[in-house]
This record gives C-alpha cells, sequence and structure tokens, in this order.
C-alpha cells in the first residue's frame, strides 16, 4: 500500500504524542473527530473512525511498552483534496514478532487476560485500507487510510 499523500494535495496535518496510558486513548477518539469534523463526515464514517483509532491506540498502550512503565504514543493524521483521511498511530515499543498471527480474529499475545483479539480485524473492517509495520525490539506503526464520501448537495 502506498500510504504517503502527495505534499502539495494534503488539506490539513495533525501529530499528537501522548503517554501509554489508558485515558490517553479517549483524548486520541476525541482528537481526531475534532480533526475530521470540517470535513463533515457521517455520523457512521465518525463511529468507524473513532473506534478505529481507539483500537489501534489501546493496542499501543496495552502491548507496546511491556513492563517498561511509560512509553509515548504517537498518532499523525493527515487528510487530501480527495478527502483520504490517513491515521498512523506509533510507538517505541517491543514491536511486533509474528504481523501475520497478530492480524488474526482471536489471537492475544497475552493469554488469560480478557481481551477479545479483535483489534486488527476492527480496524479492517471500518477502515479501506489497513498497513501494520513493526520491528521487534522497535517498535510498530499502524497506518490507516479511509475515504470520506463526498459531502452532499441539497
Amino acid at each position: 500500500m502506498n500510504s504517503k499523500l502527495e505534499k502539495d494535495s494534503v488539506l490539513n496535518r495533525m501529530k499528537l504524542e501522548f503517554l501509554n496510558k489508558s485515558e490517553n486513548e479517549s483524548f486520541a477518539r476525541v482528537a481526531v473527530a475534532a480533526f475530521v469534523a470540517p470535513l463533515d463526515p457521517t455520523v457512521e464514517e465518525l463511529t468507524e473512525i473513532k473506534t478505529a483509532v481507539s483500537e489501534a491506540v489501546s493496542n499501543a498502550i496495552i502491548h507496546a511498552y511491556g513492563d517498561q512503565k511509560e512509553g509515548f504514543v504517537t498518532m499523525e493524521c493527515t487528510v487530501d483534496q480527495e478527502r483520504r483521511l490517513m491515521i498512523s498511530v506509533m510507538d517505541n515499543g517491543v514491536g511486533i514478532e509474528d504481523i501475520s498471527k497478530a492480524r488474526e480474529p482471536l489471537y492475544t499475545s497475552i493469554p488469560g487476560e480478557e481481551r477479545s483479539g479483535m483489534g486488527f480485524t476492527v480496524m479492517e473492517s471500518f477502515m479501506d485500507k489497513l498497513e501494520v509495520e513493526s520491528t521487534p525490539g522497535e517498535g510498530t506503526r499502524i497506518t490507516m487510510i479511509k475515504n470520506l464520501d463526498m459531502a452532499y448537495e441539497f
């Protein structure tokens, strides 16, 4: 997937960095909702975007840093003239050993805890494209693209 947007077609861009604390998952949801609001997305689009961001950020908060107490999660959002939204969620944590296995429905890297193992499945179903890049010991980057419907004209 070519997840780079052409520089001259970018309408807006934001970059946020926050600690891997569970309360920052809701902050990320609100931030992305505010970022896309000027595009007047449908309620369904907004709900799907917020849910996908919630899953990506939650994965980074829960899985990225293992026994480390603190780490940072970075979220970048870009929208272009064609109403294409690109969201990347990155961490510098432990990385994912086997991306294919991690993307399987119901897979969890923390057995015995109450985790559904559906994060990547949810992201894939709500976004148009999903790319996962990870290097063990260095971190993970999840990139999601959503093509927003054109504004309705009345």
